[in-house]
């Protein structure tokens, strides 16, 4: 089983958690401007990148509060978590893998 650092409670295990997508995403000023192809690209199209990745989560079980995380996808080990509304942590990728 994962343990999750949650940045407001400390380590947990990981079914106190839910996925909440890639983290960092802004959302468009003025959706409604958008066409529908514009739209679904700003929902649907992620970079779903090897290696190092942040990503949202939510300590559901918890606070319930949503923090930040930079997780490996190759070896799903948290590099670190972080509030959210801060920028990510510069954190130097593993040789051969990508951000």
């Amino acid at each position: 089983m994962l343990l999750i650092d949650c940045p407001h409670c400390g380590p947990r295990a990981e079914p106190e958690f839910q996925y909440g997508g890639e983290a960092h995403i802004a959302r468009p000023g003025d959706p409604s401007a958008l066409s529908d192809e514009a739209w679904a690209t700003h929902l649907f199209f992620r970079s779903n990148s090897r290696g190092l990745h942040a990503e949202r989560w939510r300590h559901s079980h918890g606070c319930g509060r949503y923090f930040n995380a930079v997780r490996d996808t190759v070896t799903d080990r948290f590099a670190c978590t972080y509030p959210t509304g801060t920028p990510r942590p510069d954190i130097a990728d593993k040789p051969g893998e990508t951000r």
